[in-house]
């Protein structure tokens, strides 16, 4: 399964509109900022099903859990958009949150810096901005048999 992993979009549907076009992903996550991007791009590709969080820019959002830990073919997934982790300080308390999980992946934003890295049997992915007019960015997960690869693109 081909994961899309955005954040940080801020207003720019059009450039995931065309990683999804790139990609042609099974299923898409969205890390926040902005929740109603994610919903657009839902209307604009609804047999794609769209996982989201909300970010710090989406205010209070009851109807949405600020953090979503759950399995897809086989992976324990951990994703927020970032910042109730402090990740702008330090990803260190994301990272021990998703290794006490039991996490395989955790996918965060906020910080706009993409980075990926696989340590210690946990692929750590921030996808950077999508949103960015200059270095939009995105992460991809793929998923078998209960594993992960991830990479970084750009559109």
């Amino acid at each position: 399964m081909k994961v899309l992993i955005f954040s940080d979009s801020h207003g720019n549907v059009a450039n995931m509109e065309e990683a999804v076009r790139l990609e042609s992903p099974d299923r898409i996550f969205h890390l926040g900022d902005l929740v109603r991007d994610a919903e657009a791009l839902a209307e604009k590709f609804p047999n794609i099903p769209l996982t989201y969080v909300p970010g710090n820019c989406d205010g209070q959002r009851p109807d949405l859990p600020e953090e979503r830990l759950f399995t897809l073919d086989g992976v324990k997934i951990l994703m927020t958009h970032g910042h109730i982790y402090h990740v702008k300080m330090s990803m260190a308390l994301a990272v021990r949150s998703a290794r006490e999980e039991g996490a395989r992946l955790l996918c965060f934003g906020h910080t706009h810096e993409p980075f990926c890295k696989f340590e210690n049997g946990l692929w750590i992915l921030n996808p950077g901005s999508v949103g960015s007019f200059r270095e939009a960015s995105y992460g991809v997960a793929v998923l078998e048999d209960s594993g992960a690869v991830c990479y970084l693109s750009h559109v």
